[in-house]
């Protein structure tokens, strides 16, 4: 049957008491870095702008569509207009030879009148053309207008989100520093040894490098130590930097370790 591992710790690493104990200090500040840095990634203002940006997108989208629908419809009644010009000026110069009495033949005059009536039948439906196109470019108008103020809207809420996105980050990067710049000083006093140690097992357990030992337990893993590991942990000295033998981490002994 395979006996169960000695009780672990650093081997040729020592560290006074002290150190030890303010390596927890480290790990509390670094522990508060990590919740600010993860505050600072889920603001609800970044999912507001997502979608409020995903909105403005959509709008603006549907706006060139009509922006362009409005152009397009533009210069169709232009053209329309001029057909319907053509056909009038046409009309108008038959009109004046017929009343001039210039055109004596009774055919030809029979043909003037039916070109006439034919031209007068031709600008009707060119009008009809007209009044139809100008009704698909009003409504095209009336949709970029309410598209435009839409998007506006839209922006305004964008501009409100960010502001106050950029508001927390300030008052959160200005508490990050401070803990960061505090990590610094403490993080001097420490042997850079121990320091390089703990980092190292911060980086590989999730955040934690160190915890302390509280009634037998360790508070990285939160297991309990079995009584043959205590009675190691008993008579290490002092300044010996002892493990976990579960997770791994630096456990630090105080006057609540229970030992």
């Amino acid at each position: 049957m395979d006996q169960p591992l000695p009780f672990t710790w650093s081997p040729q690493l020592n560290a006074a008491p002290a150190d030890q104990i303010r390596l927890l200090d480290v790990q509390a500040l670094d522990v508060r870095l990590q919740q600010l840095a993860h505050k600072r990634r889920s603001l609800p203002e970044h999912a507001e702008i997502e979608a409020l940006t995903k909105d403005a997108t959509q709008l603006r989208d549907l706006l060139v569509a009509a922006q362009t629908e409005e152009s397009d419809t533009a210069r169709e009644q232009t053209k329309a207009e001029q057909d319907v010009d053509q056909v009038r000026q046409r009309a108008s110069r038959d009109q004046q030879r017929l009343d001039s009495g210039a055109v004596t033949s009774p055919k030809d005059l029979e043909n003037l009148q039916r070109e006439i009536t034919s031209l007068a039948k031709r600008q009707g439906d060119l009008e009809d053309i007209v009044l139809e196109v100008m009704e698909r470019r009003e409504s095209a108008q009336e949709r970029a207008a309410e598209l435009t103020e839409r998007v506006g809207s839209v922006q305004s809420k964008i501009d409100d989100a960010t502001s106050r996105r950029d508001a927390a980050f300030e008052s959160l990067d200005g508490e990050i520093a401070s803990v960061t710049k505090e990590r610094e000083v403490i993080s001097a006093t420490i042997p850079a040894d121990l320091l390089k140690l703990y980092d190292k097992l911060r980086g590989q357990q999730g955040g934690i490098g160190a915890a302390k030992l509280y009634q037998r337990s360790c508070q990285g893993c939160r297991q309990e130590l079995a009584i043959t590991d205590i009675n190691e942990i008993r008579s290490a000295a002092p300044d010996t930097v002892v493990r976990c033998e579960n997770c791994r981490r630096i456990l630090v002994r105080t006057s609540e370790s229970g030992l």
